[in-house]
């Protein structure tokens, strides 16, 4: 299983990245989770970009998407909503076919932020027909440094709630795929 984990925050020192990283350190050995963190790499979606002068930046996120077997994303929330970087990501993908069959799933890092997952919520629905609304796993990270995100994601109790999602997903995915 290939797991394609999107950062939606351009921080050098995100604590979604760190999540994400930290939640691939630990993943079982048939699932591979590898990072996008470029959402801040990404130029300004336009229509007039797509097709043949779609920027390679572009051409590459694209091409992880498609590669992978599903997708999971951990955003900040920024003023109650969808970071500008995230939205801008996810609008260069809508015109493809790459995500509309994805597995998609949510992960969040803070206690807070309901009003942007709500928002995603909405969006990823829209863009793809596999959207697993009901996997979804919070873990209170905010504030924590990327040290102390990896030691609070080792514990025994959270490192057996981020296995139990990640297999809820590995699972959902195939079974997905299979009726596909």
């Amino acid at each position: 299983m290939r797991i394609l984990a999107i950062s939606g925050s351009a921080r050098l020192n995100s604590t979604n990245t760190a999540m994400l990283r930290a939640i691939g350190a630990i993943a079982s050995s048939d699932i591979e989770v590898s990072i996008f963190d470029g959402v801040g790499r990404l130029p300004v979606f336009s229509p007039d970009l797509e097709g043949e002068s779609l920027p390679e930046a572009v051409r590459d996120f694209i091409d992880v998407i498609a590669k992978s077997d599903g997708v999971i994303i951990a955003s900040p929330e920024y003023v109650r909503s969808i970071p500008g970087g995230l939205k801008n990501a996810i609008d260069w993908l809508v015109s493809g076919d790459e995500i509309v069959h994805k597995p998609i799933a949510l992960l969040h890092a803070s206690h807070r932020g309901d009003d942007m997952l709500a928002g995603l919520r909405t969006v990823l629905a829209t863009i793809t027909d596999r959207f697993a609304e009901d996997i979804f796993l919070r873990l209170p990270l905010m504030k924590l440094d990327p040290a102390e995100v990896l030691r609070s994601i080792e514990t025994a109790e959270n490192r057996s709630r981020v296995q139990a999602y990640l297999h809820a997903f590995s699972d959902y995915s195939r079974a997905d795929a299979e009726t596909a």
